[in-house]
């Protein structure tokens, strides 16, 4: 049980962790003007790799997840994730081709920004054309962002704040990718572990009885046969237990109820009068089996010798 709570904790923990961070596209809204300075920046930096390789950490360092642009007063995300993956995708191999596949991408969507401001929104050519640099294969994998990509950006984000200096930013998002995919296996299982240990436990809290007919279809002694063979094995947990349907089955076969097979162990306790000398003992012998059968919790052999004690007051031969 310890053991189950210590690893939700740890899951718990480390999702905690990660939402917690502060989105690297947490920023106030840009206006038309700023967004098309911003685009004018990056296209700047991008340009400078032809003669600068190494600023591609920086770049993508500084990228942030998404811009928010204020569009007529209407709040708009621009994802940078085309950026993101055509960058990836340069730093792998420095071809010329996919640093001008990133400088088209920016271009055009720098002069759509800039049209903006004096015109309408984008004319269906314009959205034609925008569809079609983004339908090319190296874009084919583009979304909008989903709640993984979100997770991995903030991983991402946490693990250039502390490991920047160490590792490249090209390799940030490959383990933050793992990691994101290894805290989903770790949950899969966690909850598949947990909902097989509530079907067990449903199973025992819901099984009153091993076999649908009343207690008093197998006589007593051989509840009490059943329960010291428990006890003999150390199960004290069932010993109790079958100690318990011993005494039921010894009452029930003297008439003190008539037999049911969906009655409760409060029940058959309530049916005893108030007056009867078998109420005391019947009680302590519930309260007993609630606690180690349906509380789970563990007895031990002064428990057991104890419940025999209180079969034999009730008039059971336990000797």
């Amino acid at each position: 049980m310890r053991s189950r709570s210590a690893l939700g904790s740890v899951l718990v923990a480390c999702v905690a962790v990660v939402l917690s961070a502060p989105p690297s596209s947490a920023q106030e809204p840009l206006s038309i003007d700023q967004y098309v300075s911003v685009l004018d920046g990056s296209l700047a930096s991008i340009r400078s790799l032809r003669s600068d390789p190494r600023r591609a950490d920086e770049i993508f360092r500084n990228l942030p997840s998404a811009w928010q642009v204020d569009l007529a007063g209407r709040q708009v995300e621009v994802s940078t994730e085309p950026l993101r993956q055509q960058l990836l995708a340069w730093q792998s191999k420095h071809d010329e081709a996919s640093l001008d596949r990133i400088i088209e991408y920016l271009e055009f969507v720098r002069d759509q920004a800039a049209a903006a401001k004096q015109s309408p929104p984008a004319s269906a050519a314009h959205r034609s054309q925008l569809k079609e640099i983004l339908s090319r294969r190296e874009f084919r994998d583009v979304h909008g962002q989903t709640w993984i990509d979100r997770l991995q950006q903030r991983i991402a984000d946490l693990l250039r704040t502390w490991l920047g200096r160490v590792v490249s930013s090209s390799a940030i998002p490959v383990i933050s990718e793992v990691l994101v995919y290894a805290l989903i296996v770790m949950a899969v299982l966690a909850l598949a572990y947990w909902m097989y240990r509530s079907l067990r436990e449903g199973e025992r809290l819901e099984t009153i009885m091993p076999t649908p007919v009343p207690v008093s279809a197998k006589a007593w002694p051989l509840w009490l046969a059943e329960a010291r063979a428990a006890a003999a094995k150390g199960d004290w947990n069932n010993a109790i237990h079958f100690a318990y349907w011993t005494g039921i089955s010894f009452l029930e076969a003297q008439g003190a109820w008539q037999p049911d097979v969906a009655r409760t162990p409060r029940e058959y306790l309530r049916l005893l009068a108030p007056s009867s000398a078998h109420r005391v003992v019947l009680r302590s012998l519930t309260t007993r089996l609630e606690t180690v059968w349906y509380g789970m919790q563990f007895a031990d052999e002064k428990e057991f010798r104890q419940t025999i004690a209180e079969l034999e007051s009730l008039g059971c031969i336990c000797n």
